[in-house]
């Protein structure tokens, strides 16, 4: 995964409540390899009208792939459960996504793959999107070390698991962070298989009896 330190780029706003994983991706669109790409799929059908046509009344189709931060409403990805919701942001070129609550399973398929989830308080998030109205073309920064979106001199503090923050900040997966503390894993098997030899084949011979 591409390491999440400090990102710094536009947002595009786009505040509805309840977006919901076929939105995000329909699930028509699922058998698409992964390799493909997805960013095309975004919103795809909310994207156009009954006739196919872009809608130029919707925020994501003036999104031209640079803007790294989307801001939504509140419970987004909800739905049905599919990794793919992640993966199509991503491949539209989105590296967080701000909102006041997000669905827990979208929530941890997004830590699992590099993309930010940034939970603002109702209070910040008004106020976020008020400096954003007022200045759209703005950059904003968020700051992951600090845990703190930036935009003009205005900063809000959000929160995130510290075992998920290092694992953005570094780029790796719970694999790769798994094996950061083998020496200690190593050392816990080699204690506990002493302590315990009749769970390891290192007890009873295959000749011994029991009895």
């Amino acid at each position: 995964m591409t390491p999440f330190t400090t990102v710094e780029g536009q947002a595009i706003r786009l505040i509805e409540n309840n977006i919901d994983t076929d939105q995000l991706i329909p699930a028509r669109f699922m058998s698409r390899p992964r390799k493909n790409g997805y960013g095309d799929l975004l919103f795809y059908d909310l994207r156009r009208d009954a006739g196919g046509t872009f809608r130029p009344d919707f925020p994501i189709n003036q999104h031209s792939g640079k803007e790294p931060f989307l801001i939504v409403g509140e419970n987004f990805g909800c739905g049905s459960s599919r990794e793919a919701a992640v993966y199509v942001l991503q491949d539209a070129g989105f590296r967080a996504i701000i909102a006041t609550s997000f669905a827990d399973i979208f929530r941890n398929n997004a830590l699992k793959n590099g993309l930010l989830p940034v939970e603002l308080s109702k209070t910040d998030y008004e106020a976020l999107c008020a400096a954003h109205d007022a200045y759209p073309e703005r950059s904003m920064q968020i700051k992951l070390h600090e845990q703190c979106v930036t935009l003009g001199t205005d900063s809000w503090a959000f929160t995130i698991a510290e075992t998920s923050r290092q694992m953005l900040l570094t780029g790796m997966d719970e694999i790769s962070y798994t094996l950061t503390h083998i020496d200690k894993i190593t050392d816990f098997e080699i204690r506990y298989g002493a302590a315990t030899p009749w769970g390891h084949g290192s007890g009873l011979g295959a000749s011994d009896s029991v009895g």
